[in-house]
């Protein structure tokens, strides 16, 4: 796989954590991580091993320098055996270029032991599990530090979600959501440009393809993006 200049420059604060270039040198390595420094990243494709994550494309990452990496700290009660038809898992699916702050914490499993609607609330045996159904982090989200999503979840394509908020409900293409429960603060385009994005599929584009759009990318024009496709098609 081939990083973009942004992720080799050593002088750069972001950069790939799997080349074991370290742009500052550490003299003790924190608990176990996967990266030692705090500028670098895991990318979360190289790294993961349970089958009911599932991840689109190379280039999602955790900033892990703080725990002991993504699927140890920050996938919660999510069983490591594959799914059967006896026994149902809950999903996570996790789109492409998608940012996950550190500490941030994704929450697969456990509450659903939990009935609320029963007398007694505590797990006597798994009789009292309800599936939540999967949950689906869109492409190119970006998850602060410190956030909770709640199990059952679905972030759509562009969504952040501010540090320190807990989603208990679906969030929308582009939306910004904070809080406790989070709630929409602003969307980052007007609708009618969310439109024209989604219907581009920018993250379905080959990767290296997308990475030659850095420049279109890193501006607020929509329509540019839109010429720069059309050019590039024909």
């Amino acid at each position: 796989m081939e990083y973009p200049p942004l992720f080799q420059r050593k002088t750069f604060i972001c950069y790939n954590s799997l080349t074991s270039q370290c742009c500052i040198p550490m003299s003790e390595q924190l608990i176990n991580s996967p990266v030692k420094h705090w500028c670098e990243f895991e990318f979360i494709s190289k790294t993961v091993k349970n089958p009911n994550i599932h991840i689109k494309g190379n280039y999602s990452y955790y900033s892990a320098y703080w725990d002991q990496g993504f699927e140890r700290c920050v996938v919660r009660y999510l069983h490591d055996k594959p799914a059967t038809v006896e026994k149902p898992i809950d999903q996570l699916h996790i789109g492409n270029f998608v940012c996950f702050g550190a500490e941030c914490v994704i929450m697969m499993g456990g509450n659903q032991l939990h009935r609320t609607d029963w007398i007694s609330a505590f797990p006597f045996d798994t009789r009292s599990f309800v599936p939540a159904g999967d949950t689906i982090i869109g492409d190119g989200c970006w998850i602060g530090s410190r956030a909770m999503i709640m199990q059952g979840v679905k972030l759509g394509e562009g969504a952040v979600v501010a540090t320190g908020a807990v989603v208990t409900k679906d969030v929308p293409p582009y939306a910004v959501v904070g809080g406790v429960p989070a709630k929409i603060i602003k969307y980052r385009f007007p609708q009618e440009q969310i439109e024209k994005l989604l219907s581009l599929k920018l993250y379905d584009l080959d990767e290296k393809q997308f990475l030659k759009m850095r420049e279109q990318l890193q501006t607020n024009d929509v329509n540019q993006i839109i010429t720069y496709l059309k050019l590039i098609k024909y």
